[in-house]
């Protein structure tokens, strides 16, 4: 049987160390990101007939671009876009749905968090504020929906 060191217990001692540092690292980084604080909010938009193509493609250039930073950060969880497959009465169409996670409500609602990136992005400002007038002309209603998940059980 080997003898046990000095050295060996000191070693020992450093991994049960680090381990306990690490699993306790992990939790607190997995309560940080507590789901039960997300919040989510659906923007739906409502676009000219013959010009959803534009909006969207504008709203792909200009807009989506925001969202991933949040995400990357941290501060955005999820991003989905949707389009209807089917047409409706026009009193209830809309052309673009886009849902976002946040991290919290107050993030949601912080409207300067975008602001940072804008010239990191967008360099050309004159460029990005002209096509962002752009989208908002061709758009003939818009409006956000904070959203909540309801239990079933």
């Amino acid at each position: 049987m080997k003898k046990v060191t000095m050295h060996h217990f000191k070693l020992l001692t450093v991994t049960l160390i680090a381990v306990v540092l690490l699993i306790s690292g992990n939790q607190a980084s997995a309560q940080k990101a507590n789901p039960a604080e997300y919040f989510k909010i659906e923007d739906y938009y409502k676009i000219k007939w013959g010009y959803s193509d534009e909006f969207i493609a504008l709203w792909k250039k200009n807009h989506y671009p925001l969202l991933k930073k949040l995400q990357e950060k941290g501060d955005v969880i999820s991003i989905e876009a949707e389009t209807p497959r089917l047409h409706s009465s026009e009193e209830s169409r809309w052309d673009l749905k886009v849902s976002v996670v946040f991290k919290t409500a107050a993030l949601a609602f912080d409207y300067s968090i975008v602001d940072p990136y804008k010239l990191q992005l967008f360099p050309d400002q004159e460029t990005y504020k002209k096509e962002e007038q752009r989208r908002w002309e061709i758009v003939i209603a818009h409006w956000d929906v904070t959203v909540e998940n309801l239990p079933l059980n």
